[in-house]
């Protein structure tokens, strides 16, 4: 039994594909597959830009738990990042998805431990993906994308301050911290 402090890849895979197949989020006849890359970043080549590929970075709220000190901790500002592509002339889709952690204040170790996620945050985050992928691949227009491109953060929880240093997306300089 997974905790919500556990970072559960076939969550996100199950709803990814209960979206699709059951939702029919996504009815154009392409197959879509998720993936996962733990090293991606934000960042689009020319080259890249030019096979199709779209950026979409999401801040959910998350809980974690050190793996060294057990400590736990919720955040409102887990970044998720998705990379997308449809290949038309292949009638497939791929997202290729990178979780970003956070570090425990009390180790200080820079080891970043992957977040958590309720199913309901998954769910939340992938609706604005495919959003995002129906707007920008299929060129449907969403009337509630007001946000310019941008992802706000998703529940509106209290947590303490966010702390940028012990934020591997902030290091990285990808943070949403600044999207409220």
């Amino acid at each position: 039994m997974s905790r919500s402090t556990d970072w559960v890849p076939a969550l996100w895979l199950e709803t990814f594909d209960e979206l699709l197949c059951d939702d029919n989020e996504l009815d154009y006849g392409d197959q879509w597959t998720l993936n996962f890359n733990y090293s991606q970043s934000d960042k689009v080549t020319k080259e890249e830009r030019k096979k199709g590929w779209k950026v979409y970075c999401h801040c959910a709220y998350g809980n974690f738990q050190c793996a060294s000190c057990s400590k736990t901790w919720p955040s409102a500002r887990v970044v998720v990042l998705f990379r997308y592509r449809l290949q038309r002339g292949r009638g497939r889709g791929t997202v290729i998805m990178r979780p970003f952690g956070q570090t425990c204040r009390r180790c200080q170790d820079d080891m970043f431990e992957l977040p958590g996620f309720f199913k309901k945050e998954v769910e939340e985050a992938l609706l604005r993906l495919i959003s995002k992928i129906r707007k920008n691949c299929y060129g449907e227009y969403d009337d509630d994308d007001d946000d310019g491109g941008s992802s706000a953060c998703s529940t509106k929880v209290w947590t303490k301050p966010h702390e940028k240093t012990l934020c591997e997306a902030c290091r990285m300089g990808i943070c949403c911290q600044d999207e409220d």
